[in-house]
C-alpha cells in the first residue's frame, strides 16, 4: 500500500501527537480525516460552545480534505463525537451540519461521549472521504 500524509500548515502540528490529520490511500483514493477538533497551533478551544466549537472542526475538516485533493462533495462518512448525550444536542448541531454538507449526505454517525481531547473539547469530527 501506499499512502501520502496530509498536514495542513493551517491546522495545528498533529505529529506532537504521532499522527497526521488525515492520510490517503494512494491506490484507492480513499481519504481518512483524523479527528477534527476546534485547536489552534497551541492545541488550545478557542470557542466555548458546541456550536462554535463546531463551525470550527467543520472549517478544519474542510481544510484537511482540501490538502488532501478532496471536498465536501466527496464525503463518504463521518463520525461525530460529542461530550454528554448527542440527543440533547441535536437541535444545535443538526442545521450546521445540513449547512455545511449541503447536498453530499454522507453516511453520518452521532456518538456521545464522556471524555474528548481536552478538557475543553465538546465536539471531534473523523471522516472518510475520496479523492476519485
Amino acid at each position: 500500500m501506499s499512502k501520502q500524509q496530509i498536514n495542513p500548515k493551517e491546522l495545528y502540528d498533529a505529529a506532537a501527537f504521532g499522527m497526521s490529520q488525515a492520510t490517503v490511500d494512494l491506490e484507492s483514493g480513499l481519504v481518512f480525516v483524523s479527528g477534527q477538533v476546534d485547536w489552534n497551533h497551541q492545541h488550545e478551544t478557542t470557542e466555548q460552545s458546541v456550536e462554535g466549537q463546531t463551525r470550527k472542526a467543520l472549517n478544519n475538516l474542510s481544510i484537511a480534505l482540501t490538502a488532501a485533493g478532496s471536498s465536501i462533495d466527496q464525503l463518504l462518512q463521518v463520525r461525530v463525537y460529542v461530550r454528554g448525550e448527542i440527543g440533547e444536542q441535536l437541535e444545535v448541531l443538526a442545521p450546521i451540519f445540513n449547512e455545511f454538507l449541503g447536498k453530499s449526505r454522507p453516511a453520518l454517525t452521532g456518538i456521545g461521549v464522556a471524555s474528548l481531547a481536552s478538557v475543553e473539547t465538546l465536539i471531534e469530527i473523523e471522516a472518510v472521504a475520496s479523492t476519485k
